[in-house]
């Protein structure tokens, strides 16, 4: 595992040891970032059940203004704060190790609202997609985003995320290998944003 691009690529990242935490693969975090390219400098950027914190980090690396982690599994949090001192990374970031509620609450008492929100639960822990999903859809979520946000969940290939949590409509959903991305945003009739698309990659298409 290594970071993608920006100005710490090709760093090496560590994860723990054992099937608790699954960082997103670097083929996956590839594509992501790829969409991503051109929100990414100066963004407000959240990485939700962050374990080793590699989508956050390659966000920094990449120009975000200031990432938020969530994750309050110990193990991941230490390999999180080793891939952060690794890199030598002393600022820029908000570490909230009580987990994805508790980062929310915060998130609500700022002043200025997110601009990319990614979450990765367990692929089997539905209701922690749902209950994420719909409470940033929600009246009070919709205080944590920017008007023209975007919300990334990863989840497993093989299930499918509801179309519209509260006023989060999905807009575009990537297939690779067994995992997926779905993209969500507020309504186009809000805000312009792209159509929804499902999209299947071959390896080809990542090499």
């Amino acid at each position: 595992m290594r970071v993608i691009a920006g100005i710490y690529r090709s760093r090496p990242l560590m994860a723990p040891k054992g099937l608790e935490t699954r960082p997103t693969s670097d083929r996956l975090r590839e594509t992501l970032f790829n969409v991503l390219a051109p929100r990414i400098a100066g963004s407000r950027f959240v990485d939700l059940y962050a374990g080793t914190g590699a989508v956050g980090i390659e966000a920094m690396s990449r120009g975000a203004e200031h990432v938020w982690f969530a994750e309050k599994a110990a193990p991941a949090i230490a390999a999180m704060r080793a891939n952060l001192s690794a890199l030598k990374i002393v600022g820029g970031y908000t570490l909230e190790s009580r987990g994805v509620g508790a980062m929310l609450e915060r998130l609500g008492k700022l002043s200025q609202p997110m601009d990319i929100v990614f979450l990765d639960p367990p692929y089997e822990a539905e209701a922690e997609y749902a209950g994420t999903l719909q409470f940033l859809g929600s009246v009070r979520g919709r205080g944590v985003l920017a008007a023209d946000a975007v919300v990334i969940a990863e989840h497993g290939s093989k299930a499918k995320l509801a179309d519209r949590y509260g006023a989060l409509e999905q807009t575009r959903r990537i297939k690779q290998g067994d995992a997926a991305l779905s993209f969500f945003a507020f309504p186009v009739e809000e805000v312009s944003f792209e159509p929804v698309v499902d999209e299947s990659l071959r390896l080809d298409d990542c090499l």
